[in-house]
This record gives structure tokens, C-alpha cells and sequence, in this order.
């Protein structure tokens, strides 16, 4: 039996097997999983599994288990449930009884800690964001090295008639996501609310406004200028599709069953399709416009300052699995300006990470317990993906986890400190986010990746360890 058959075996033993879930996905280094009552889950027993770096309780249990692994762990899980990932879990109801019990079980939950209302619309987000993110990665990688090669054609250190076509094409393959997100983006918020997903795909597409003649726009009723196409952005497509979801399921009750499979999509769409372009498009683009705003003039203004809170205060957000969150409103500051200004500040606090991680291979060299966890963890750290070091190495020793947060906060005050630092696309921190970085300020986002690790090195090296961390340890015999 393989290591992630065992892993996956064990996981669905402590959280009271598949009658307990309701749905399973992964993401890059964790398994998401929907409890149906979590009285049944052990969350000790969890922990204690062999390859599970930690449990983030929500109201999806998060399994971290660290990048590559999570993907085959979630596969065999998939197949022990005979239930492909990210779909609903069917679960026999053999009386009336059962069904209202279950029903008992889900209106206590939600009204537990795990499901306050907050909560559950950071559940949604990161729903509708989570399997597009390899998506992002891979496509913004793409396209950062097309980035790469049009600056070399520029300066003339490459042949243009050899590279031009490559630069094309790794443009077409970035533009598979970018250019079509809010589809994605509808399909995925209408799974999430209960809605039919081509559904929601249109009303995604709607808001390109493919079709309209730019000489003689669709006018904006609130201010009577012309709607551009994207206009809401992606915040937009959720609140429509939110609102479709509530008109569709509302229809399939009142329609009858002979002509529902024409009637409901129709008017549902036909209403859906008008209040997105007169009233959603308009009002969620004056949302956007003023978050973005004050994010804007919040790192204009602020500066050094800014940067060292947002950096010293992201890896918490990380810890909880809330900085999914923050996924929209990188797309559209991508959209509106070009660049996210806010993602390479954040990119900061898992440098600090990594700079923690170093003090801790320095000064703990004799804890071998220590230095095994650091050997899987610090390159995928290193790379960008941080939470490996966050659930396996700094948060369960405690102090690295607060200098590795101070470190962050500096590499944030530098990338603040010099400002208009942004990258083109969504994709992992660290050195990886270097390809993405746009306007050519990758030294100025390697002089706050430096100062990061600089400042988390310090920080755990003088204050960041204990001498339980630092006595000779051997590593325990299987």
C-alpha cells in the first residue's frame, strides 16, 4: 500500500468516514473537506497521522499535507468514496427520520462557531477559487516568461523572427484564464450557490459585452456613460450569479416538470442577463473601483508603514485559510491597473518564513527532529508555497512563528518603502513570483525577498528559539 493510500485511509477514518462528508477538493497543500457534523471528527487523531503537517478547523476541515503529496492524497480519497473531487456526496436516506436528523445535524452546525455567517462567505470565495489556482500558476508562470522573452526582444539579445512566435503563443496560452476568467469564475460561483454551471458560465460571459458596438455603447443608467466590458469584474459575476441561483432554484419549484428544462433557463437568464448589465455591471464596478482605491491609497500613502503590517500580518490570514479572500481583489487591481500592487507586499511574510527556517538550521543543527521537518519544507518555501514551514516548523515551536511575522513585516516595509512593486498575474511568493513581477522592479522585489529573509533570520536567531529547540535530539525509530 502506498504512503498516500495510508494518508487518505486514515484521514477519512478520523473524520467518520464518507457518510460524514458532504464534499472533498484539494488545493495546493491542503484537503478541503465539508463536515456533515463534526462531533464525529477527531481532530487529534488527525494530527497524528504520519505526513499531516496540520488542521485548520472551518467550515471546511483543512488537512495540510504539503504541495505534490495533497494532489495524491485527495486522488485516493477520491477513490476510496467512489466520489470524484469537488462533487456533492450522496448519502442514503432510508426513513424520515434519518432526514430529519440530518437536517437537525446541519441547522446545528450552522449555527456553531464553524459556521458563523462571515465564515461562510470566506467558505464560498475560496470555493469558487481554489481549483482555478494551479490555473493561475501555470498560466501566469506562461506568461511571465513570455514577459521575459518581449523585454530581450526590446533590448535585441534574442533574434526576433526565432522568439516573436513563441512570445505569441505563450501569450494565447496565458490568455486561456485571464482572458476568460469571469466564465470560470461563473461556472465555479454557480456550483458553489446551487446553481446550474452553463448558467452561470453566461452570466460570466455577459459581462464581456462580446458583441457591442463600441460606437455606440450600452449606457450606464446610474451615470450615463458607457459600460466597459469586464466592468464589476469578477465581484460582480458572484453577486449576479448569487442572485441567479435564488431565481432558478425559486423556478424549478413553481414550473412544471414537463416544460422546466426550457422555461427556467430561459427567464432565468433573461432576468439574470438585464439586472447584470443595467444594475450589477455598474454598481459592483463602483465597488471595485472604491475598494481598490482605498488599497491604492493605502500603500501610496502609507508606504514603509503599510508594507510592514501587511507583511507582518499576512501569515496569520494563511494559518486560517482565509487569505483566499484576498483572490478577487488581486484580479481586479490586475484588471484595472495592470498589476497587483498588494501581492508581492504579502509575498514577503512567507520570505520571513524561510528566513525564520534558516535561524532554525543554524542555531537548532543538534534537534535532528527540527532539521528533518526544515529539509522537506524550506525548499517548497523558498518557491513560495509556505505552508509546509507554517504547519510543520514554525507554528507548533511557537516563537519562530512571530519572528518569521516580524520578518515578513520588513521585506514588506522595503517593497513599500520603494512602492509600484506589482506583479501582472496571480501566481506563488517567493522566488517563483519573480517571473511575474511587471515594469522590470525585480530589484526592487529581490531587495524585499533579501530584507525578508535578513529580518527573519535575526529575529528567530536572537529571540526565536529556547534551549529545548536548541538541545541535541535524535529523530524518534519507526
Amino acid at each position: 500500500m502506498s504512503k498516500e493510500r495510508e494518508i487518505a485511509e486514515a484521514i477519512l477514518e478520523h473524520v467518520g468516514g464518507k457518510e460524514n462528508l458532504d464534499k472533498v477538493i484539494h488545493c495546493m497543500t491542503r484537503v478541503r473537506m465539508s463536515i456533515v457534523d463534526y462531533g464525529k471528527v477527531d481532530i487529534e487523531g488527525l494530527k497524528n497521522i504520519k505526513g499531516v503537517m496540520g488542521i485548520v478547523e472551518d467550515d471546511m476541515l483543512q488537512v495540510v499535507i504539503g504541495p505534490g503529496t495533497v494532489n495524491k492524497v485527495a486522488n485516493e480519497m477520491s477513490a476510496i468514496i467512489d466520489v470524484p473531487l469537488g462533487e456533492p456526496i450522496k448519502h442514503k436516506q432510508s426513513s424520515k427520520e434519518q432526514v430529519e436528523q440530518e437536517a437537525n445535524i446541519f441547522k446545528e452546525n450552522m449555527n456553531s462557531k464553524h459556521n458563523t455567517p462571515f465564515k461562510r462567505v470566506l467558505r464560498s470565495i475560496a470555493n469558487i477559487f481554489v481549483p482555478l489556482i494551479p490555473a493561475f500558476v501555470g498560466a501566469g508562470l506562461i506568461g511571465g516568461i513570455s514577459a521575459v522573452l518581449s523585454n530581450l526582444l526590446v533590448a535585441g539579445t534574442i533574434d526576433g523572427a526565432t522568439w516573436e512566435q513563441f512570445v505569441l503563443v505563450f501569450d494565447i496560452i496565458k490568455n486561456g484564464i485571464f482572458a476568460y476568467l469571469v466564465i470560470f469564475v461563473g461556472i465555479n460561483a454557480a456550483k458553489e450557490f446551487g446553481a446550474t454551471p452553463g448558467l452561470g458560465g453566461v452570466i460570466g460571459g455577459t459581462t464581456m459585452l462580446t458583441g457591442m458596438d463600441l460606437k455606440a455603447p450600452i449606457q450606464n443608467i446610474f451615470n450615463g456613460e458607457p459600460l466597459a466590458a469586464g466592468q464589476g469584474g469578477v465581484i460582480g459575476v458572484i453577486i449576479a450569479v448569487w442572485i441567479l441561483s435564488l431565481i432558478e432554484k425559486r423556478l424549478h419549484k413553481i414550473i412544471p416538470d414537463a416544460i422546466d428544462i426550457i422555461v427556467t433557463p430561459t427567464i432565468t437568464l433573461f432576468i439574470m442577463g438585464l439586472a447584470t448589465i443595467f444594475f450589477i455591471m455598474p454598481i459592483a464596478g463602483f465597488i471595485s473601483n472604491g475598494l481598490l482605491g482605498v488599497i491604492n491609497w493605502v500603500l501610496d500613502i502609507g508606504g514603509a508603514f503599510s508594507g510592514f503590517v501587511l507583511g507582518a500580518t499576512f501569515l496569520p490570514l494563511v494559518m486560517f485559510g482565509l487569505h483566499q479572500v484576498l483572490t478577487p481583489i488581486h484580479i481586479e487591481m490586475i484588471n484595472q491597473s495592470g498589476a497587483t500592487y498588494l501581492l508581492p507586499i504579502l509575498a514577503m511574510a512567507g520570505a520571513g518564513q524561510v528566513g525564520a527556517a534558516l535561524a532554525l538550521w543554524v542555531k537548532c543543527r543538534k534537534n535532528k527532529k527540527i532539521i528533518n521537518l526544515l529539509k522537506g519544507a524550506l525548499p517548497v518555501g523558498i518557491l513560495g508555497i509556505g505552508e509546509p514551514l507554517i504547519y510543520g516548523v514554525t507554528l507548533p515551536l511557537g516563537r519562530p512563528f512571530i519572528t518569521a511575522c516580524i520578518g515578513g513585516g520588513i521585506g514588506g516595509a522595503v517593497i513599500g518603502g520603494i512602492g509600484h512593486i506589482g506583479a501582472k498575474a496571480i501566481g506563488p511568493s517567493g522566488v517563483s513570483l519573480l517571473p511575474l513581477i511587471s515594469d522590470n522592479m525585480y530589484l526592487g522585489y529581490i531587495a524585499g525577498l533579501l530584507a525578508a529573509y535578513l529580518g527573519g533570520f535575526v529575529a528567530t536567531y536572537l529571540f526565536g528559539t529556547n534551549k529545548e529547540m536548541t538541545a541535541a535530539q535524535e529523530l524518534d525509530e519507526d
